[in-house]
């Protein structure tokens, strides 16, 4: 992932931008790729928090995993054009769907029933899926660091997809341990 300009130019569509970057997240520093990883995150605690059923959250992590593919992969190419970099740092609706995805591997229904899922099992659960997706979406190992040389958005969509594939059994040991 290269750095890139930190802002679009003007005359770049407001809500592209926005959409790219996670609603401005992806122009936060340092490290815009962890804000950008942490929407989904935050949205599983709110929603245990609130004592949300887990198919609720599933369905929300869904919803967070195909907003931000769509944004990538609608508005990828001039994303990357507008920020002057491939993969640029400010776009990172991919990792709202490298996380979502991550996440949405998590049984929710089965822990949470009735939202009876207290509060620092959530964080347990969500915190692990948060880290083991950074670890692995800036090492890139193997073959996730070939997915981001596909081309325009499905390259900066890919390969932290591939990143959350890496994180799921860290996630899921993690949600085990703690049910």
């Amino acid at each position: 992932m290269s750095t890139g300009r930190r802002l679009p130019p003007k005359g770049f569509p407001p809500f592209v931008g926005l959409a790219l970057s996670a609603g401005g997240l992806g122009y936060m520093r340092p490290f815009s790729g962890t804000w950008g990883s942490l929407p989904p995150t935050v949205a599983v605690v709110a929603l245990v928090a609130v004592g949300s059923s887990g198919w609720i959250i599933s369905v929300s992590l869904v919803l967070f995993l195909l907003l931000g593919a769509i944004a990538c992969v609608r508005f990828g190419t001039s994303g990357e054009r507008a920020f002057g970099a491939k993969d640029p740092s400010s776009i990172v609706a991919d990792e709202v769907a490298g996380v979502a995805l991550t996440l949405a591997v998590v049984p929710w229904w089965m822990l949470t029933p009735a939202g009876e899922m207290s509060i620092p099992t959530a964080v347990v659960i969500a915190g692990t899926g948060f880290v083991s997706f950074r670890i692995f979406d800036v090492w890139k190992p193997g073959f996730v660091f070939g997915l981001q040389d596909r081309p325009a958005g499905w390259g900066i969509l890919l390969d932290d997809l591939g990143a959350a594939v890496c994180a799921w059994p860290c996630t899921l040991v993690a949600a085990a341990w703690v049910a």
